[in-house]
């Protein structure tokens, strides 16, 4: 495996960054719905933790899925998990970044 086919923390969440939540039209990084990215690069496996913005949302399952998609067409990962977590929950004034914050209209 070539160096540049290692993933990486970064490249993991610049790949996420493709995969929006169509309720909103942002993506899950900006959102700050990542809770964590474990890399093992022996197995070539990247396990992806991430909340949603509401437990009621109807299309999680395919956000879930496009993520694990995603992160599975990098170079060097043979595999790919998604795990749901509500801990912490998602909280925009704090999770979201500053330009999400003011599409929103949430000010500090």
């Amino acid at each position: 495996m070539t160096e540049n086919a290692v993933p990486t923390v970064e490249r993991v969440r610049e790949a996420l960054r493709d995969v929006k939540d169509p309720e909103i039209g942002i993506n899950i990084v900006d959102l700050g719905l990542l809770r964590g990215i474990e890399i093992d690069p022996e197995r070539g496996s990247v396990d992806v933790r991430m909340t949603l913005t509401s437990p009621m949302c109807p299309i999680a399952p395919e956000i879930l899925e496009a993520a694990r998609f995603t992160v599975e067409r990098l170079p060097g990962v043979r595999h790919a998990s998604v795990e749901l977590v509500w801990q912490p929950p998602w909280d925009p004034r704090i999770d979201a970044t500053e330009d999400v914050r003011a599409e929103l209209g949430i000010w500090d």
